[in-house]
């Protein structure tokens, strides 16, 4: 991946003022010694350090400190997220941002801008380096949770070209909306997001998908046209639940158990 936006982000966070005291956070989930590293040099901290404060709930730390906290390590939190880290989970780590916690929305325009920008190239990856289609959507739905709105992240990945984007969008369409047509919670940790949302948008990407099956006779595009005309038509899926009947899915193309199954 292309990484010079971090150099923006590097130059825009290093004016972060910082903490008037020690950090105040939970004893019982973080040694004084992790404390007083978040405390410090971002660069000092570990990935494992950086990615424990973003899984930890809001409430574990002083309410004062916690937006400060965020915006002295978005650096650090970036650099995680694009490294892709076993037991990265954005979905979850990311929520932290939203009103109730660091409060994104009001952080100063110019690192608002700077982070925005980062979080578009790593959803740019996601989704043209091939991994699995739960990854990338684990990443839309913490962006999506972290800015308050899916929408503009949907509209970044439909302005993607190239054939890898192509592909990496019949992936994810396939994936959200098999889980629409039997009605799994798309939504992990974002408890107010709207998967309506996803059903509305997947109709403005049908001739996208169709014309990527036709090009290369990709049963998993074609099915995903299926499947997006059967959400527009409120019909039932045409495919079994994996697992609940003990019998495969016909039609299915199987090369898509991986994609629709947890």
């Amino acid at each position: 991946m292309k990484q010079g936006w971090l150099d923006e982000v590097d130059r825009v966070f290093a004016a972060v003022p910082p903490l008037d005291r020690e950090v105040g956070g939970c004893a019982h989930c973080h040694a004084e010694e992790d404390l007083r590293l978040l405390g410090g040099d971002p660069a000092a901290m570990s990935d494992e350090l950086v990615g424990s404060f973003m899984r930890k709930v809001v409430d574990h730390w002083d309410e004062d400190q916690y937006p400060l906290l965020w915006r002295r390590l978005m650096p650090r939190v970036l650099r995680y997220l694009a490294s892709a880290a076993p037991g990265c989970d954005p979905a979850g780590e990311l929520r932290g941002l939203a009103s109730y916690g660091a409060g994104f929305a009001g952080w100063p325009a110019h690192e608002r801008t700077a982070a925005e920008r980062a979080f578009a190239a790593l959803l740019a990856a996601a989704l043209t380096d091939g991994r699995p289609a739960e990854r990338v959507a684990e990443l839309v739905e913490g962006l999506a949770h972290a800015t308050e709105d899916l929408r503009p992240w949907l509209d970044r990945l439909a302005g993607l070209p190239g054939h890898e984007a192509d592909a990496g969008l019949v992936r994810l369409a396939c994936h959200w909306s098999t889980a629409l047509l039997w009605e799994e919670d798309l939504f992990t940790w974002w408890y107010d997001g709207d998967p309506q949302v996803l059903a509305d948008w997947l109709p403005s990407q049908r001739d996208r998908i169709a014309s990527f099956a036709a090009a290369h006779r990709c049963k998993t595009a074609a099915d995903t046209v299926v499947a997006i005309d059967r959400l527009q038509a409120g019909e039932p899926s045409p495919w079994f639940y994996p697992g609940a009947t003990g019998y495969p899915m016909r039609g299915l193309d199987p090369r898509l158990l991986h994609v629709v199954t947890r």
